[in-house]
């Protein structure tokens, strides 16, 4: 399994959390005082991992031009999920199944952004394909603070398809647009769900948006015309989690 560097002090406690089987080492920043740091390398020691120091720039180096915040570790991310384990997924979540499909989102921050939402709301997986989005790359798991480690990212090949057999599974698809009169505050956002969402500016593509149960946008009475994604991502799902009885 390919190992990777991840940097950032909450996307590496997120997998020291998880048991920390898929990481083969710690490094962190010689002279820092950051008590975040000192409980990263607690929970580390607790794991039996190597932890290593090394200067600022030895940690630059592999952070790749994202900000490690005195730590790095080298992780072997699990096997990325595909199509089949989808369907496993939503078998495992009968009717409380809600997924995030993401069309078209190509900003590593955005999508960072948007994991981190949709980890925090509990999602069943979130749906990217695999032409015009980008991937889990170390800035996308540094904006997604443990995110990208706590929810099911599964790629697809044919984004249309994909979004057929979860019709077929009984997934009723809602996909935000602003150039629809209906409000999300109007829909009921129970069931087996999936929230499509689109880049910025563009929006959700015509065949994804074709194959909606329905199309929706967020009011917004100020002058602006639209939101960033991983802000409305934000929006929409929570708005799904409080129907849902979330935190309740």
């Amino acid at each position: 399994m390919k190992q990777i560097w991840i940097p950032g002090i909450h996307s590496v406690l997120a997998v020291l959390e998880r048991g920390g089987k898929t990481v083969d080492e710690l490094w962190l920043q010689e002279g820092s005082r950051n008590p975040r740091l000192e409980k990263i390398q607690v929970r580390a020691q607790e794991l039996g991992l190597p932890i290593h120091r090394h200067r600022r720039e030895e940690l630059d180096a592999h952070a790749e031009g994202v900000r490690h915040q005195g730590v790095i570790a080298l992780y072997r991310p699990p096997p990325p999920y595909s199509e089949v384990d989808l369907e496993t997924l939503l078998d495992q979540a009968g009717t409380d199944a809600l997924l995030l499909v993401l069309d078209g989102v190509t900003d590593p921050h955005n999508f960072g952004a948007c994991l981190r939402s949709a980890a925090a709301a509990g999602l069943t997986a979130v749906i990217v394909p695999k032409d015009r989005a980008v991937g889990l790359t170390p800035v996308v798991r540094r904006a997604a603070a443990g995110g990208a480690e706590q929810v099911p990212v599964v790629t697809v090949t044919n984004l249309a398809r994909t979004l057929r057999k979860l019709k077929n599974h009984g997934v009723w698809l809602v996909g935000l647009a602003g150039g629809t009169e209906k409000s999300i505050y109007s829909l009921d956002l129970r069931g087996p769900l999936a929230l499509v969402l689109g880049a910025e500016g563009e929006g959700i593509r015509r065949l994804t948006a074709e194959t909606c149960d329905y199309l929706a946008r967020i009011p917004m009475p100020g002058q602006m015309e639209s939101l960033n994604v991983s802000v409305a991502t934000g929006v929409i799902l929570f708005e799904a989690v409080r129907q849902r009885g979330g935190g309740v």
